[in-house]
């Protein structure tokens, strides 16, 4: 009789976003002052208007009688300009949440999931994105987590993570830029933001934003591969994204 060890691996993905309220305070959008006068929230030129409309499911707003509207940057500094800029910060977290089953894995398959993030934020100095959890256990064995960025080897044990588009294996998307790059500014970190190299330490940063930033929508990428010596059994891991801003 041949028994067989099964290698099951199911990854729980829990997303989730993380304000914390040290780093919040009170933000004001104070645009000018001098030792008497400041003014917040700087109008130039015709009065603008803003109206929202709400049903159930959803709300818009449109703006009138502006002579800008948009945003704008420079290297320290980024602005937002027409009737609907508001002086409340905004951090806004889109994920995808739930559990990914990566099947029976042997030596010569690799295991591969994806996750998506969206984020926004509006009046920070950027926000950072971190992954944090253990690696898949079954229990007694947890997988090799990558401490450096590698290529993905069959039949090496691995498990590691990447935030762009890679071709092997095949998996993946670079950040999208929501409405383009002229608006929104998130990329990949150090380490996570090379095409095919894959690396997993517990809380690193794994993506970010330098400034405020309108929406980047990110793919999360993970490989597993197993050894000859890698016990049989279900393997699960529990993996959260954690949102920051920074200002």
């Amino acid at each position: 009789m041949k028994t067989e060890m099964v290698r099951k691996s199911c990854l729980l993905l829990v997303m989730a976003s993380v304000l914390s309220l040290a780093m919040l305070g009170v933000v004001f959008a104070d645009e000018s002052s001098s030792t008497n006068y400041k003014v917040t929230e700087t109008q130039l030129g015709g009065v603008g208007t803003s109206e929202k409309d709400c049903s159930d499911n959803y709300c818009a707003k449109i703006s009138a009688g502006d002579l800008v509207a948009g945003s704008g940057k420079s290297a320290n500094y980024s602005a937002q300009f027409g009737s609907n800029t508001t002086a409340d910060p905004l951090l806004e977290v889109i994920t995808q949440a739930g559990t990914t089953d990566m099947g029976v894995l042997d030596t010569n398959v690799t295991g591969t999931a994806t996750a998506f993030i969206k984020v926004r934020n509006y009046l920070s100095g950027g926000y950072i994105i971190q992954i944090t959890g253990n690696p898949p256990s079954q229990g007694i064995h947890t997988l090799t987590a990558l401490s450096t960025p590698s290529t993905s080897h069959q039949g090496a044990e691995q498990f590691g993570i990447n935030m762009v588009d890679n071709t092997s294996p095949n998996i993946g998307a670079n950040p999208v830029q929501v409405p383009n790059n002229g608006f929104s500014f998130g990329e990949a970190a150090t380490d996570y933001d090379t095409p095919d190299l894959f690396k997993y330490v517990n809380g690193d940063i794994v993506a970010q934003s330098l400034s405020s930033s309108g929406q980047t929508e990110y793919t999360l990428s993970m490989i597993i591969n197993v050894s000859g010596a890698t016990p049989g059994g279900r393997y699960n891991g529990n993996l959260s994204a954690v949102v920051v801003p920074v200002y």
